[in-house]
C-alpha cells in the first residue's frame, strides 16, 4: 500500500446537524478519499476525482466541506496534523488542496 497523500486525525465529521464522530480520520490514498470513525470503521469513501471539497462561507480556517457520493459532510480539522515544526496552512485549506492535487485539478 502506498503512503497516504493526506491524513488527518481527530477530525469532527458531521452530516447536516448530526455529528457522526468527534475524533474521526480523513485519508487520501491510492486515488480514494476515506472518511473513518475513530475506531477505523468507514463512514464513506469514493474515488477522489468524484469528490468536491470546499470551504463553507463564513467558516473558520479549520472547517471544510466534502461532497462524497451525493452526501455533504462538514469537517472540522485540527492544526496538530501539520508536520513537526511546521505550522503550514490552515487545516481546512490543506485538505481542500490535497483533494484537488490528488484529483489532478491543481492545488
Amino acid at each position: 500500500m502506498a503512503e497516504p497523500e493526506f491524513t488527518a486525525r481527530g477530525v469532527r465529521i458531521g452530516k447536516g446537524m448530526r455529528s457522526l464522530t468527534r475524533a474521526g480520520r480523513v485519508r487520501i490514498s491510492d486515488g480514494r478519499l476515506e472518511l473513518l470513525t475513530s475506531q477505523g470503521s468507514e463512514i464513506d469513501s469514493a474515488p477522489v476525482r468524484t469528490v468536491r471539497a470546499s470551504k463553507p462561507w463564513f467558516a473558520t480556517d479549520d472547517r471544510a466541506q466534502a461532497d462524497v457520493n451525493g452526501h455533504r459532510y462538514q469537517l472540522t480539522l485540527t492544526e496538530r496534523d501539520s508536520a513537526p515544526g511546521e505550522p503550514g496552512p490552515p487545516a481546512g485549506r490543506r485538505f481542500i488542496e490535497a483533494v484537488r492535487r490528488a484529483a489532478g485539478r491543481g492545488g
